[in-house]
């Protein structure tokens, strides 16, 4: 009788102590399979604005690496799209669970964000229309192909530095107030994270690099292209004779820009009808008529399009060699490895405008609002943790993650698993900044930092207890 009333009563204390959902079965490790695949999702394009056939960026796919410990398998997949949207998530992730026999926990889907993944045409279309059923059969075309190659593998974790982003919540040199610009000595994580998988002897067969840096250098081009992401993914493969697939993940890239924004901006003063003279140009100014409507799209001049291109290109080049450098290099491969994935949407106060002196520049004010809700999520293999987040978050989020995470090998990869509707995330010092992302935030300031980064970092211990 005693021993059944101490195991109610430890029923109940575990229940007590639990979160709404249980957590994940034990981490236990197993020999690791691996399975690679890519889809072509190139979407039709305008007769006016046909792709050159120049660049490979201009080809959009789906990735998917899915892995297999023999005792449960996971995946990580992205796509060249602006959004993971929540109704792309919620239609796509079950079926790849389905599919994989896993918990949909074990699943990291994320976009690489291009900003000109849609169909090309005048004027450019929302950078985020996508179709959502079709763009979800293609996730799940690309799982069930890497699943049918699996084959036995080895997994490794490696850093490197890319100096080709940078902070643009700026001040302005004309009006001396905050827009996109060019911050040099704002926040700014430099570091390229690759994690390959690999056969036994040592070939590729796949790989995840995750950077923090905005896709958007061809947003209202009327381009179709997956940017520096594509560029970047397609180079590395073709160095590896097309046998392997790279993926590309955003890191915490919310005020992360290009360094360089001059081939972007030309290609807008082109499309406006206005003067190139040669010269670095702010952003904003151009943008906003075209953006606005206030400036119909003119014809892009073609030589003008192609520099842009060959820009994206030359980003990719960059981004690509020096993931080529950190593969090169890898030590501390894993054979055994451990599959456990967690999931968990919190709730912190939010905010919404009450008045909006435009999109940037000038404070609003802010009443209460209902809660925003965010899904963090770990997929942890091995000694890698996978932290995710269904936003665009600010850099110093990413920086503090990696600096608190009990796991040497941490990525933060944004933009997965859904989107909510919080806006922008920033950190408590940069409410005073007046950029279209702050004043757009939708969380009351004070709650982010501990909430995000404490729950993720939670979820790393979850992860290590369980191992």
């Amino acid at each position: 009788m005693n021993i059944l009333v101490n195991i109610f009563r430890l029923t109940v204390i575990l229940l007590v102590l639990s979160p709404l959902c249980i957590l994940p079965a034990k981490a236990e490790e197993g020999k690791l399979s691996v399975g690679a695949a890519r889809v072509d999702v190139t979407p039709a394009v305008n007769p006016q604005y046909s792709p050159s056939g120049n660049y490979d960026h201009e080809q959009l796919y789906v990735r998917a690496i899915v892995m297999d410990n023999t005792l449960t398998k996971g995946a990580l997949i992205t796509a060249d799209i602006a959004d993971i949207t929540t109704g792309l998530w919620n239609d796509a992730a079950p079926k790849v669970a389905q599919l994989l026999n896993c918990p949909v926990e074990n699943i990291v889907m994320s976009a690489t964000h291009s900003h000109s993944a849609c169909p090309a045409g005048p004027p450019p279309p929302r950078f985020n229309d996508i179709d959502e059923v079709k763009m979800s059969a293609s996730i799940v075309e690309a799982v069930k192909q890497a699943k049918a190659k699996m084959q036995p593998a080895k997994v490794a974790f490696g850093k490197g530095e890319a100096h080709l982003n940078v902070n643009r919540d700026a001040i302005s040199p004309t009006t001396r107030l905050w827009t996109q610009g060019t911050n040099l000595d704002g926040s700014s994580d430099k570091t390229l994270a690759v994690v390959v998988f690999a056969t036994p002897d040592n070939r590729p067969i796949a790989g995840y690099m995750n950077y923090a840096m905005h896709p958007n250098n061809g947003y209202l081009s009327g381009i179709t292209t997956a940017d520096f992401p594509g560029a970047a993914c397609r180079y590395v493969e073709k160095a590896f004779g097309d046998d392997m697939v790279m993926a590309f993940s955003q890191g915490a890239s919310g005020d992360q820009n290009p360094r360089w924004v001059r081939p972007a901006v030309n290609v807008l003063l082109s499309k406006s009808g206005s003067p190139i003279t040669g010269f670095d140009r702010e952003r904003e100014p151009i943008e906003y008529p075209l953006r606005k409507g206030v400036i119909p799209h003119g014809k892009l001049d073609p030589a003008v399009g192609d520099v842009l291109e060959r820009y994206i290109d030359a980003l990719g080049i960059i981004l690509g060699e020096e993931t080529i450098r950190v593969m090169s290099y890898l030590e501390d491969w894993q054979e055994s490895v451990s599959i456990w994935g967690t999931q968990e949407v919190i709730s912190l106060p939010g905010r919404k405008r009450v008045s909006d002196a435009g999109r940037e520049g000038v404070p609003s004010t802010y009443a209460d609002s209902e809660p925003i809700k965010l899904r963090l999520g770990l997929l942890g293999v091995g000694n890698i943790a996978f932290s995710t987040i269904d936003a665009e978050i600010y850099s110093k989020f990413g920086i503090e993650l990696k600096q608190q995470s009990p796991l040497t090998n941490t990525l933060f990869v944004t933009l997965a698993n859904g989107r909510t509707n919080s806006g922008y995330i920033v950190t408590d010092s940069d409410y005073g900044k007046y950029t279209f992302q702050v004043l757009g935030n939708r969380l009351q300031p004070g709650h982010a930092e501990k909430g995000i980064v404490g729950t993720l970092v939670k979820q790393i211990n979850q992860y290590l207890i369980q191992k």
